[in-house]
Parts: structure tokens; C-alpha cells; sequence
């Protein structure tokens, strides 16, 4: 482990999401005003118009989503949970540390954490995105924005992908194993991990999400050493293109179909519950699984402040500090122009 007596600031890098109905639709706004996201010719000319037709039409279609959870996501409540866990686990560990939440699309904003951070007089830095599978659309989209705005002259770490990592690994099959022992027969239930879709397109110009993603299923596969079946989906897909499949809404249709009767969900792309987890699974997931005939659903919670997790952080964040400065450029979206048809089609989804 690294020693210092300096003082390491950590910023610790998520999506967000709107806190009110109301907030929805800047957040979506915010999203699809991302260059990550919608880089085209003239793009400077035309984001922002598109991305307002975008946001005002999808807001009203997924405001029933954040209802059913309460009227907004909890995904910061979690977040600072997080990096408030985190920070005592660092400071449990003699380390001056500091922790602090960088939103992409919502508050706090990457501009207020850089601001709280320069505020606490950090001699370091070390940059933690929550995305354990890289992807330019969430890791490279957080980074780049890091990028523009950070302006310091101070040594800067980051931490990569983290889905390999063995306490991460055995943070998830915790709440596996909680989920599993709520059914009568465990071994009988059918595991289905569920990931965020994205563009095929992104994936075509090299993103390594999709690969990650299916390694992590085996290693957690491996490190369960579940005897149950298990098979992957992909979820929140928007617009008529395509994107990774199958669906979730598709696979609990295969497995009514297979006579299975037991499922256990697994979000296996999130640190974090919030409204693709509590929205499209346990709520409008369930209730699908009840209308095909699927007995008993059950989804396991999200890492949120598990103490393996926040172990697992607290060994990132030394790990980066024994590494070397990391100096990086900004990771540009491989979906380029792809994208925007793709947008297009999602404002009459």
C-alpha cells in the first residue's frame, strides 16, 4: 500500500439522475447534450436543438418509471453513502483522505466536486469511476468531462475497469447469495444477469463494454460456484435501432416459455440501486415476470454501501496511489456519428 502523508482528494465518477419528476427532463437534457453521445458534422450547431427534442419527448414517457420509485432516483443518496463509507475506510487505513461526488448529468455536477476538492487543499487526486466494465459512454464520457473542466497542477491517478477485482467480485455474489436463499430451492431458480444496452454501432468501433460484461458473468459464475442455470440480458434500450440483445423484457418471455418458474435477476453492471434497477426490474420487471406465469422473481440489491464493496474501493484508491502518475487524454466516443440516428429515433420511442 501507498504511504503518504499528503492529502488525497477521491472523486468518485457516476451518471446521476434526477432527483424530482421536475428534474427529469434537464437531466435528460444534460444527457443528450453529452459530446460523448451525440458527435456528428456541425454537431456544435445542432446538439443542442436535438437534444431538447429528445428530452422534452422521452421525459414524459419515463416519468411513470421514476414515480413508482418514490418521484426520483436515489442514486446520489447512495453515491454519497458511498463516498462517505469509503472515506472512512480510508482514513480507518491512515490515510488523509477526502472523498467527493462527481455527477455526469445531474447534481452534483463534475464542476461541484472539482470545486469542493480545490477547496480542501488535496496534494493529490485519485479518479474513481463507479462503472466496474469500461465503456466511452459512462467511464469515457466522466473522464472527458474531468478533462475539460479540472485544471489543477496537482498529480492525478485514475482507476480503471474493476470488474476482475476479487472483493469486487465477492461484493456481488453477497447479494447473489441473499437473493438465492429467498427462494425455497435455490439451486432450482434460474440466474439472469441484466446489464445496461448500448448501440451496437459503439460496440462495432471497439468499445470493449460487451466483453467486459460477459467476463464478468463468468468470473461471478466461477466465484458463486452456483449450480443454478444462468444466462445474460440487456435492458433500457431506447429508439429502433440496434442495441445489445436480448432484452430483458425478451428473455423473461423465453423463460415463461421454458416452463421456468423460478427466476433471480441480477443487475450486473451497477454498484448502485436506482431507477434501472427498482424501476425496469423489481417493479415493472416483476410484475411481467407475474403476468407470464414466472412464480417466484426476485432481484438482488445493489452494492451500494455493502462493506466488501467499499473495501473493494478502498483497495482501487491505494492501488492507484502505488501506481505511477496517470497521465491520459481525453477518451473520445467511439459511437461517433452512429449515434445520432439512433437519438433520433429514441425522441418517438
Amino acid at each position: 500500500m501507498a504511504k503518504t502523508t499528503r492529502r488525497v482528494g477521491v472523486v468518485l465518477f457516476q451518471l446521476g439522475g434526477p432527483d424530482t419528476l421536475a428534474a427529469i427532463e434537464p437531466f435528460l437534457y444534460n444527457l443528450f447534450c453529452d459530446p460523448d453521445i451525440i458527435d456528428f458534422p456541425f454537431a456544435r450547431l445542432g446538439r443542442k436543438p436535438l437534444a431538447k427534442l429528445i428530452s422534452t419527448t422521452r421525459a414524459r414517457k419515463v416519468q411513470h418509471h421514476y414515480a413508482t420509485i418514490g418521484g426520483g432516483s436515489p442514486i446520489r443518496r447512495f453515491t454519497e453513502q458511498q463516498a462517505r463509507a469509503l472515506e472512512s475506510e480510508l482514513t480507518g487505513q491512515d490515510l488523509d483522505a477526502r472523498c467527493f461526488v462527481a455527477m455526469r448529468y445531474w447534481h452534483p455536477f463534475t464542476r461541484e466536486a472539482i470545486a469542493q476538492l480545490q477547496a480542501s487543499n488535496c496534494d493529490e487526486v485519485v479518479l474513481l469511476p463507479l462503472y466496474p466494465q469500461y465503456s466511452s459512454t459512462t467511464t469515457g464520457s466522466s473522464l472527458n468531462e474531468w478533462q475539460r473542466l479540472f485544471h489543477g497542477n496537482v498529480p492525478v491517478h485514475n482507476v480503471g475497469h474493476f470488474y476482475r477485482h476479487p472483493m469486487y467480485l465477492d461484493a456481488v455474489v453477497e447479494k447473489v447469495d441473499e437473493a438465492l436463499s429467498r427462494f425455497e430451492n435455490p439451486a432450482r431458480a434460474e440466474i439472469v444477469f441484466s446489464a445496461h444496452s448500448i448501440p451496437m454501432s459503439i460496440i462495432a468501433k471497439g468499445d470493449p463494454y460487451q466483453r467486459h460484461i460477459e467476463e464478468t458473468v463468468r468470473l461471478l459464475m466461477g466465484r458463486g460456484g452456483w449450480p443454478n442455470r444462468h444466462r445474460l440480458c440487456y435492458q433500457s434500450k431506447v429508439g429502433a435501432s440496434k442495441w445489445l440483445q436480448p432484452s430483458l423484457h425478451r428473455t423473461l418471455r423465453d423463460l415463461a416459455d421454458e416452463k421456468v418458474r423460478d427466476v433471480c435477476v441480477v443487475p450486473v453492471a451497477f454498484v448502485s440501486d436506482h431507477v434501472e434497477t427498482l424501476g425496469e426490474i423489481d417493479h415493472e420487471g416483476r410484475e411481467e415476470a407475474r403476468r407470464l406465469g414466472i412464480t417466484h422473481f426476485e432481484m438482488s440489491s445493489g452494492l451500494n454501501d455493502s462493506p466488501k464493496f467499499i473495501s473493494a474501493l478502498g483497495q482501487l484508491v491505494f492501488q492507484a496511489l502505488d501506481q505511477s502518475v496517470h497521465s491520459y487524454s481525453p477518451i473520445h466516443n467511439t459511437g461517433g456519428q452512429a449515434a445520432v440516428p439512433e437519438l433520433l429515433a429514441a425522441a418517438g420511442d
